[in-house]
């Protein structure tokens, strides 16, 4: 099973819901959408939507390691999965957060905690990890380690969760080769179940663009 969808909403939820079945929610990254919002998301969303939730930035900054901020934010996240009837969690980790054994050790530990939590656990490493090493982290804990398939290629896992972020940063878009290219990866992807998620400033159209080089 192939899911492609987008970062957050890049055009209003009505528009998209039409489009796609998958959405990663952002504004939990920053804050905690109102109550509001998420009936109204819940409401118009089709059946089979499936909503993943970013986890909220102070998780990362923390070093991925226990405190009162940690323990708040897994709240406030906790509420509003169980609120959209989440089902995956995404942990992305900063720039900053060094390939150290001490923050090897700490994630490891963080995403074999929150596992209960959530159906799903996907944690993002910074682009300085190696991507390979971040899977067998993530794996053992019982969780997902995204990556970009274009940069780092496919995994072999049950269950891949592949993060599309521009070609050249978050600004840029991909050209038809890509797209092309992506579709090739997506098809001939090992995992029971995938996700592709786009990231970047074109994300609708890329997404789009993927499904139909795909004939989704």
């Amino acid at each position: 099973m192939i899911t492609i969808g987008c970062a957050g909403f890049p055009v209003p939820a009505t528009r998209y819901f039409k489009e796609f079945l998958f959405v990663e929610v952002q504004e939990t990254h920053v804050s905690t959408p109102g109550t509001g919002t998420i009936r109204r998301w819940r409401r118009e969303a089709p059946p089979g939507f499936v909503f993943a939730l970013l986890a909220p930035r102070e998780i990362g900054q923390e070093g991925f390691r226990e405190g009162k901020i940690t323990e708040t934010a897994l709240k406030n996240l906790t509420e509003v999965t169980k609120e959209l009837a989440g089902q995956t969690a995404v942990f992305v980790a900063p720039p900053e957060f060094t390939a150290s054994r001490a923050n090897k050790a700490a994630v490891k530990d963080f995403l074999a905690g929150v596992k209960k939590k959530y159906k799903h656990i996907v944690w993002e490493p910074p682009s300085t990890w190696n991507a390979d090493e971040a899977q067998v982290i993530a794996a053992e804990s019982g969780a997902m380690a995204a990556r970009d398939p274009l940069a780092h290629g496919t995994t072999t896992a049950q269950m891949g969760y592949y993060r599309l972020p521009g070609p050249a940063g978050h600004k840029s878009r991909y050209e038809d080769p890509a797209i092309e290219r992506l579709a090739e990866i997506a098809l001939g992807t090992k995992n029971e179940d995938a996700t592709f998620v786009f990231t970047n400033v074109d994300m609708f159209a890329d997404a789009k663009r993927l499904k139909k080089a795909m004939k989704l």
